[in-house]
């Protein structure tokens, strides 16, 4: 038996020619860039996004009516979804997002849009490697103060 060759019956069984390792290296030094390919999933994209977003001043929430509600239940027990309001389509080179927010009363409502869009695809480019084709905000609602309905102050005894 030759000195490299395989000692286990199932690797006696593979062929040379399908074996990723023990093939030449085509004049690569130990410095040149190794092969493989890269897999990055929508959610990790989502999230990035989510995050970028969340960073924006005058950004209160993301997602939709329905989406927050869950959100603050999610919130409640400690498993916040860092994707919610945020749709992604990723492509080999590229990434679109789809971003719903609620603004904060007073902020400049385009301002921040432009702020999310600009967040959102510097931060997919610098963390993830996509070129962002798009990035699409739907302002959904703004946020005024006091709209929060805490019962805070209903606790307290209006008479004596």
């Amino acid at each position: 038996m030759a000195e490299n060759a395989p000692t286990t019956p199932a690797a006696q069984n593979v062929p040379q020619s399908a074996s990723r390792v023990n093939r030449p290296l085509n004049g690569r030094g130990q410095d040149a860039p190794v092969e493989g390919k890269t897999s990055i999933a929508e959610g990790v994209v989502a999230k990035v996004a989510g995050i970028a977003t969340r960073e924006v001043a005058g950004v209160y929430a993301l997602g939709g009516g329905g989406a927050r509600a869950l959100g603050a239940i999610r919130d409640a027990i400690n498993a916040t979804d860092l994707t919610q309001g945020v749709k992604v389509e990723v492509g080999e080179t590229q990434a679109a997002a789809d971003i719903t927010i609620v603004v904060e009363y007073g902020a400049p409502i385009q301002e921040v849009a432009d702020q999310v869009r600009s967040r959102v695809a510097g931060a997919i480019t610098r963390l993830v490697g996509l070129e962002v084709v798009e990035v699409n905000v739907d302002v959904n609602d703004v946020h005024i103060p006091g709209d929060d309905n805490n019962d805070d102050d209903s606790n307290e005894k209006r008479v004596q």
